[in-house]
């Protein structure tokens, strides 16, 4: 290969220098005071023979194609709008030399043409002595041909900006360091490819390209960026012009692939939609690359709109105002001369320019020619006109022509490049790339002439933005989106199970009970719901617990903390009035000091209960047991010894006298109060040290919530705390009953016997809940039960007596209750 290419290009250099054949022609060439040099493919070679002697080809005697001629138009035009600028380029004028370029390897004499100085090459030449024939050129057209000459030209770093090779491996500027590109590249349209894919959730599609540079970049990107979109390359081949392609389009529909990319040149794509024609192949997708998305003779094959929906992908900005124009202008000032072409034809064939087609096309011929690449181009001519105003420094007043300008100044510039175009700002990444700005097309080929109406579009600049109006998109038969996926998609509930080798077919399969399938994670696992989540039966899935407690802002918790604190005011008051009248017979019958023990464990027990809301601590599930349990206990010990005490004056002591004086010798009543305060301490201590409460996620009362609670000691530790209240309770009650018929004054029987009742019902009910029913106002109930076992001793015991201090005192005279003790003494005796 190498000896190949060396051997055409001293066959090309001898030919086209050494001989001097004249190139002339006035479409292909102008003079100027900067040249830029041009590459079209005004032909097109269909079938490449291998040759065994080195030898340039001659274009002409090759297949036409108008479409290379119309790029060349568009240069032509871009060219004299800046010569006839004011603004850009002002008083310099610009040239250019444009030839037929079809041929990958055999076509370099115009290429030598441009890098030449004075008609010679010097490759050891320093670039700052360097001037070529040219200070920059476009084209050609295909990835190849671009590559192939690429680095002949860019190893002077003379800037190639190219409208039409789109081959990812020309971004590599360590190879191609000249090379500016006006289209996206290959990388960019497999982008754009994979979310239309995306868009439309296909992941069973197939791939054909040619055997072309273009089409296997294209292949091995898509492959790459596939890899974790979940879409799954079902098909691919790389077909060539006399391959079978009725039998590729068979084994696709075999397949049962609805969506195919054709990432290839026109002249491939063609041979691939009539064969899918002439195959009857219905109902497909057919994603159409940039080289042909905007083809201008597909659309009117007879029955292309039985094959599917077409989408092409093509540049944005397609029209160029003024240059239909120009075209017209130019036919009119265009002469045929078959005598002059033919002598151009014996004088010039090696030097690519003769185009016996060119001056019998009319206008509108060139003006209905696919417009893909003619905003590529004319950017591209703008592009060398922009760096070359910045070299030369230009102003409103003209530009410093004595600026010796090297094509490396331009390349400089040319990275910096940030200008508007037609409403499209031109701008260039590190690699010289430009900004994209693609459009989605849909083929409309129902109406005649064809038409291509814009879906969708594709933008990077100023932010990457993607969108497809989908109901522009009248799909076949059907009318909605074609399925082009090897497997439905399971339903909520079903993991993926892999069948055969691509990860998009698979079968579904069922989770059992409580578990589901993360899909964006592993659609192949069903996995357990976690403990803070519950199962959906209806979505099957797991979803979070909310998490929920008691808070203080719920309106059963504001009603409940309102009251418990007008309890403890009321307490404080009693405690105070009792203080006050203190000296009272009233105050003195009712405990005398020992109220206010039984007054401040009252108060106590209060308090505890507001450890009941907010979100549960360990602390608070201490506060709100411990505190009330062992303070309500010390008051019901006063309690019984009270009791007790009123007894044994009135029964006890004369029956046994002895008992009695011991009993208020030693203080007997404290003695009692202190030993089972000091027991039930004890008792508390154990329960909180060998199972202290702790703070329990409940995820089990409710499906769907979590309920932070207070975890139940241990059962035996518990029973042994609420045992002593609850036989000091049944000591009461007994004390109680034997002093029924006591003196009304000291007779507390009833209020006792009350308050120890509605304590056993109070906690009789909150257990007979707490084992019946499930409900976060548990916690609710059990303050509302430590609340109510205060009131009871509170408004059966103290309230009675304060009543009688405030409204009656009358009867909280020692007169008073010296005549209760006696007719109790008269009644005694008597009986």
């Amino acid at each position: 290969m190498c000896l190949s290419s060396i051997c055409i290009f001293l066959v090309g250099f001898t030919n086209c220098f050494f001989f001097k054949v004249s190139c002339t022609n006035p479409e292909f060439s102008l003079e100027g005071d900067y040249l830029l040099g041009g590459l079209f493919a005004l032909h097109e070679i269909d079938h490449a023979t291998p040759l065994f002697s080195p030898e340039t080809t001659e274009c002409f005697r090759h297949h036409s194609s108008k479409s290379g001629y119309q790029m060349l138009q568009v240069m032509r035009f871009a060219i004299e709008e800046i010569n006839n600028s004011t603004t850009l380029l002002p008083n310099v004028s610009l040239g250019y030399d444009i030839f037929d370029h079809c041929s990958n390897t055999k076509n370099l004499p115009s290429v030598l043409s441009f890098i030449s100085k004075n008609g010679s090459i010097k490759p050891k030449e320093k670039l700052n002595n360097y001037r070529p024939k040219v200070i920059a050129l476009t084209g050609p057209y295909g990835s190849t041909r671009t590559i192939t000459i690429a680095q002949l030209i860019t190893m002077d770093l003379i800037p190639l900006v190219n409208y039409g090779a789109t081959s990812y491996a020309l971004s590599n500027k360590l190879q191609y360091p000249s090379f500016v590109r006006t289209i996206p590249s290959n990388k960019n349209l497999i982008e754009m490819i994979i979310h239309i894919i995306r868009w439309f959730g296909w992941n069973w599609v197939a791939f054909l390209g040619s055997q072309d540079d273009y089409s296997s970049d294209g292949l091995n990107l898509f492959t790459k960026y596939i890899s974790n979109t979940g879409i799954c390359l079902a098909y691919q081949e790389g077909l060539s012009l006399n391959a079978n392609y009725s039998q590729t389009l068979q084994k696709i529909d075999m397949l049962k692939i609805n969506v195919i990319v054709v990432f290839a040149l026109p002249q491939y794509a063609s041979k691939i939609i009539k064969a899918a024609i002439a195959n009857n192949i219905q109902d497909k997708v057919w994603i159409a690359s940039q080289a042909w998305a905007m083809d201008q003779q597909l659309p009117r094959e007879q029955g292309i709109g039985k094959i599917g929906t077409i989408i092409g992908i093509t540049d944005r900005l397609l029209s160029l105002p003024g240059f239909n124009e120009f075209v017209y202008k130019d036919r009119r000032t265009t002469y045929v001369n078959h005598n002059e072409e033919s002598d151009i034809q014996n004088k010039s064939k090696t030097c690519n320019q003769v185009c016996d087609y060119c001056t019998l096309l009319t206008a509108e011929d060139i003006i209905n020619e696919n417009p893909t690449f003619s905003f590529a181009i004319y950017s591209a001519i703008y592009t060398i006109a922009h760096a070359l105003h910045k070299v030369l420094q230009c102003d409103m007043n003209g530009c410093r022509k004595n600026t010796v300008v090297k094509p490396y100044m331009l390349l400089g510039e040319i990275k910096k490049l940030d200008f508007p175009l037609n409403g499209h700002h031109v701008k260039y990444d590190a690699n010289y790339d430009p900004t994209i700005n693609y459009a989605v097309v849909l083929w409309h080929t129902d109406v005649n002439p064809p038409q291509f109406e814009m879906v969708g579009t594709y933008n990077t600049y100023p932010e990457v933005t993607f969108t497809i109006n989908d109901s522009l998109l009248p799909w076949h038969y059907s009318g909605s989106v074609p399925f082009s996926n090897c497997s439905a998609e399971c339903k909520r509930g079903f993991s993926k199970q892999p069948e055969g080798f691509h990860s998009c077919c698979f079968a579904c399969k069922k989770c059992q009970l409580n578990s589901y399938v993360n899909y964006s994670r592993d659609p192949y696992t069903c996995l357990p719901c976690a403990e803070s989540e519950w199962y959906d039966d209806m979505t099957m899935t797991c979803k979070t617990r909310s998490v929920d407690y008691l808070q203080f802002t719920e309106i059963p918790s504001i009603a409940f903390l309102v009251s418990a604190t007008c309890i403890i005011i009321l307490l404080i008051a009693i405690l105070c009035l009792f203080s006050y009248n203190y000296n009272t017979p009233v105050v003195r019958s009712a405990g005398g000091s020992m109220c206010f023990l039984m007054l401040t464990s009252l108060i106590l027990s209060s308090i505890s209960t507001f450890f009941f809301f907010g979100k549960p601590t360990s602390a608070l599930c201490f506060l709100r047991n411990a505190i009330y349990a062992f303070f309500f206990t010390v008051c019901i010990s006063c309690l019984t010894v009270r009791s007790f005490q009123i007894i044994c004056v009135f029964k006890m002591a004369a029956q046994f006298p002895k008992v009695h004086s011991l009993w208020v010798k030693h203080n007997g009543q404290w003695l009692f109060i202190a030993f089972t305060s000091v027991f039930h301490f004890i008792s508390c201590v154990i329960w909180m040290t060998v199972s202290p409460t702790k703070v329990t996620a409940d995820s089990w009362t409710y499906k769907d919530q979590t309920i932070i609670i207070c975890e139940k000691a241990n059962t035996i530790t518990l029973t042994l705390v609420v045992f002593i209240s609850w036989f000091l309770g049944l000591l009461c009650l007994l004390f109680s009953y034997m002093g029924r018929d006591l003196p009304k004054n000291y007779n507390e029987a009833k209020s006792i016997t009350f308050s120890i009742i509605l304590y056993y019902l109070t906690w009789i009910v909150f257990f007979t809940a707490y084992f019946s029913i499930k409900s976060r106002y548990l916690i609710l109930l059990n303050a509302m039960a430590q609340i109510a076992s205060i009131n009871g001793i509170l408004f059966s015991y103290f309230i009675t007596k304060s009543y009688i201090m405030i409204f009656q005192p009358q009867k909280n005279t020692p007169a008073y209750f010296q005549t209760s003790i006696q007719n109790y003494t008269q009644t005694i005796s008597r009986t």
